[in-house]
């Protein structure tokens, strides 16, 4: 018997998308007349997508790879409607949320208690689902004991717990994540791993953008490979991300492997200093209460 077809949940047909960089400012109707007659236009323009054409069904959790500037936060602020396409179409099924600069629309004067619910409403929440999810999203965040300093005074990494945690609060049927997981330490990038990974149990359809090859292939089935602005690869998970190793080898000049365990050596010998560090600490600190007592 012949599989059913999932429903397509996100269709991206022929997208191009192009950026003036023209270093010129006319500031009036005027000046761009005068300078029409002065000399020729220069267009300095630059093509941030060209010819981008994929179909997800309904639970695919696509990878989007790429080496920086490849065009990968600009197809997903693409799909978010956060650019609109200079040529082709974006077609969505669903409600979408987008993570993408988690906590850029916090108002900072205000407290986070203030921003919970000035935020939610800039996110389409009502008051009474803010009120339901309240608890959930600050115990989330970890911010019971900073709900009412102002945003003004909170770290970066506390912006953006509090953002994550505001906008997986619903349920959608379409995820964008722009390298959130990446988000607070150690322990809350499991967490917050974790919570995404749940949501899929809800078939939620996922472009995820991330600098982690490995987390890409932990979480997603499907992948592309980004060069400045085309698509030049697209399908199962296993066989993009092999392809994309490739490319990240005759990037960096040594494997992918190799690159790891030499990122987990640093890491590990930061540890063994940071202990050290903190053992002299401590030992200096005894004899400073040995010799206070005598």
């Amino acid at each position: 018997m012949e599989k059913k077809k999932k429903p397509i949940a996100v269709k991206v047909d022929n997208v191009s998308i192009r950026f003036n960089l023209s270093s010129e400012k006319l500031d009036s109707l005027k000046e761009y007349v005068i300078n029409l007659f002065r000399k020729k236009p220069v267009k300095n323009e630059f093509w941030g997508l060209r010819k981008v054409s994929f179909e997800l069904q309904k639970g695919d959790r696509v990878g989007i790879l790429g080496l920086n500037g490849a065009g990968k936060s600009t197809l997903l602020k693409v799909i978010a409607g956060v650019y609109k396409p200079t040529e082709g179409t974006v077609t969505k099924k669903g409600k979408l949320a987008p993570l993408l600069e988690l906590g850029a629309g916090f108002e900072k004067e205000y407290t986070a208690r203030e921003n919970i619910y000035l935020y939610g409403a800039e996110l389409g929440y009502s008051k009474q689902f803010i009120e339901e999810k309240f608890d959930e999203i600050v115990e989330f965040a970890e911010l019971e004991e900073f709900l009412d300093v102002p945003i003004k005074n909170f770290s970066s990494g506390m912006r953006s717990r509090l953002g994550f945690a505001m906008c997986t609060a619903v349920n959608p049927d379409i995820l964008i994540l722009d390298e959130v997981l990446s988000v607070g330490d150690a322990r809350f990038r499991k967490k917050s791993e974790k919570k995404i990974t749940d949501m899929f149990e809800t078939g939620v359809t996922v472009l995820f953008v991330s600098h982690s090859l490995a987390q890409v292939q932990r979480i997603c089935n499907k992948a592309m490979i980004l060069d400045h602005g085309k698509m030049i690869a697209f399908g199962d998970i296993d066989t993009v991300s092999a392809q994309y190793e490739k490319i990240l080898e005759e990037h960096w000049g040594e494997s992918v492997a190799a690159r790891r365990a030499r990122i987990r050596k640093k890491k590990r010998e930061k540890r063994l200093k940071d202990d050290e560090r903190l053992r002299k600490l401590e030992e200096k600190e005894k004899q400073d209460g040995i010799s206070t007592d005598k």
